[in-house]
């Protein structure tokens, strides 16, 4: 799942605030192609942001582009990394998250000559040169929760999430339905880390899963991002099972991690930015199933290799499979929670 800092910061200042002081920024633009990434939070561990660099990178190198890389830490770094961003004029500038809502609304109106992508997001009234790629993940995380509905012994499951926001619910909501599709008598919970930094904190991640497993939960989901490792930490202790989100984390903690709620944002992000720099810029593109954006490891041709414990129930993989199919064929509609 996506990192974000709140955003708090108002985008008609972004360009009054000065350049955020770091290394490799540009004072001035750059000859030949270039692609300059913006990050909401530095990227660490952090696997959303990771694959977000790699498909930057992998897309610039393709289109022989230099790359670089802006990392923030908080809505004033990120609106101050825009500025900076801005001065350089780059082929292409990227911002990452809904944390470039506010600033994407009016920065690239400001700047009609410069080319904009904004990766699991959009800001609204997008202008012309803004252009916007985002995801379906309650999609995939209907079928996690498919397998976790048929997976649970103690008909009690939970997520622990970083914020409660509608954004982050599209890991919550749609995996509890996706459980109950296949076991009626199934209960969910969630928790929420929150704090000052949600999305990369692992111990508070690992008190919200042990309250979870402390009240009978046997599968608990990670939806913090950088704070999932505390989350499959507590369930291993409790001889419970997990979710990994974004990438495989199922190695991270061998046979406690059933599946991962997948999103290929270098995939789609690499896509986008190469058809920018073809001269097909603008619009939005939405990824789900139907399109390979997202997905889970238990409908991959790896399965066997992926370190997951669904491999060992065919059952399920053959119900995961069954499932996508019909959502696929628009037999079965996810509820987006973003949409209200």
């Amino acid at each position: 799942m996506r990192t974000t800092s709140t955003p708090a910061v108002l985008a008609a200042a972004a360009l009054a605030l000065t350049a955020c002081g770091g290394a490799d920024r540009p004072p001035a633009s750059s000859p030949g192609k270039s692609v300059i990434l913006i990050t909401p939070n530095p990227v660490g561990t952090n696997s959303f942001l990771q694959l977000s660099v790699k498909g930057a990178e992998a897309a610039a190198k393709e289109i022989g582009a230099s790359f670089k890389l802006y990392e923030s830490k908080d809505p004033t770094s990120i609106a101050q990394n825009l500025d900076a961003a801005v001065r350089a004029k780059p082929t292409l500038i990227v911002g990452v998250s809904f944390s470039f809502d506010d600033l994407f609304a009016t920065v690239p109106k400001q700047h009609p000559g410069q080319q904009f992508l904004q990766v699991d997001s959009c800001a609204k009234d997008q202008a012309a040169n803004l252009t916007c790629v985002s995801f379906k993940e309650h999609e995939a995380a209907y079928l996690a929760g498919v397998e976790a509905g048929l997976l649970s012994k103690s008909g009690k499951i939970g997520v622990v999430a970083a914020l409660d926001s509608p954004f982050v619910h599209r890991w919550i909501d749609p995996f509890f339905a996706g459980a109950k599709s296949v076991n009626a008598s199934v209960t969910g919970t969630p928790l929420y880390v929150g704090g000052n930094n949600p999305f990369s904190d692992p111990a508070r991640a690992k008190s919200q899963a042990q309250t979870l497993t402390g009240q009978g939960a046997d599968i608990v989901a990670a939806a913090a991002s950088g704070g999932n490792q505390g989350v499959f930490e507590a369930a291993a202790a409790a001889g419970a099972k997990s979710f990994g989100v974004d990438v495989n984390q199922c190695t991270q903690s061998p046979d406690t991690i059933i599946d991962n709620v997948l999103k290929h944002v270098d995939v789609a992000e690499s896509a986008a930015i190469k058809d920018i720099a073809a001269g097909r810029a603008g619009g939005l593109k939405v990824y789900g199933l139907k399109q390979g954006g997202v997905g889970v490891n238990a409908l991959g041709p790896d399965l066997s290799a992926s370190g997951c414990a669904v491999a060992s129930s065919p059952d399920v993989v053959a119900k995961v499979k069954q499932v996508r199919d019909d959502i696929v064929a628009g037999r079965i509609t996810v509820a987006d929670p973003l949409a209200g």
